[in-house]
């Protein structure tokens, strides 16, 4: 009687690995059947990705690029906004999400990320003449600084959970903002390092990110894969090993990222 509970047991048992094995995502698998990955980016943030009149650039895109060669896949873009990047990759509208993603704990709740593969953090962008008076949260989250935010990512977090007594204007998308800078509609912009980098480069002497080098608050920027699909991210995490041991990474990196 006994042997007979415990084999009916053990029969129950394996029948619901199987099932919770047989439901897991696995991507891995879809794209090397497919041909095809799927890739989630708003394609709105030098240097990471950038959409050029339809062909997407930077950072991210050259390294997707790459995973997907080793795969033996073509890429298909998937355009989207910060605002609904997570809801569209949980709908499954794509198998990663790239484009200068910050690790956060919001967004870990809803998928995985890959290891990280860049160190970013918050930085105020500003008029140049104006870099003396923001050079700390101190200075910025005053009532007379107007700041201003773009929706749905960790931009917008920030200035609402930080900067919580400055004067934020939501600007509705990340391509214009920077001109409410240079048109002294706001003050300052609190975005990520490399983003001010890149902006300070493209109109120099007329922006400058505040101490890139030391962020207000230290990021980490990696892709988004499917929650629970353990597998593919092990895939993505060698991916990145591989790129960084080879040099290749911080070539890349450095191929968008203007340092003068």
């Amino acid at each position: 009687m006994k042997k007979s509970i415990l084999a009916v047991f053990l029969t129950a048992l394996l029948a619901t690995s199987a099932q919770a094995e047989s439901s897991s995502p696995d991507t891995l698998s879809k794209i090397l059947k497919t041909k095809e990955i799927k890739v989630c980016s708003p394609g709105d943030y030098k240097p990471f990705s950038f959409d050029n009149n339809g062909k997407f650039e930077g950072i991210d895109n050259d390294l997707i690029d790459k995973l997907a060669a080793s795969l033996d896949a073509k890429v298909t873009i998937v355009k989207t906004t910060w605002k609904t990047l997570m809801d569209d990759f949980t709908a499954g509208k794509c198998d990663i999400g790239v484009g200068g993603i910050s690790i956060t704990l919001a967004r870990q709740q809803k998928a995985l990320f890959s290891e990280p593969y860049f160190i970013n953090g918050k930085t105020p962008l500003v008029r140049c003449e104006d870099v003396d008076k923001y050079q700390t949260v101190e200075q910025i989250n005053r009532p007379e600084v107007r700041i201003v935010a773009n929706p749905g990512g960790s931009n917008e977090n920030y200035a609402r959970t930080v900067l919580t007594k400055a004067n934020l204007t939501m600007n509705p998308e990340n391509l214009t903002i920077f001109q409410q800078i240079i048109d002294k509609k706001a003050d300052v912009f609190v975005t990520e390092a490399a983003e001010a980098i890149v902006k300070s480069h493209e109109h120099k002497g007329v922006l400058c990110g505040v101490n890139p080098d030391k962020p207000l608050k230290p990021a980490q920027n990696g892709w988004i894969v499917p929650n629970g699909d353990f597998r593919f991210k092990e895939y993505v995490d060698q991916f990145f090993h591989l790129e960084r041991q080879s040099g290749e990474l911080d070539a890349t990196i450095n191929k968008w990222l203007p340092r003068d």
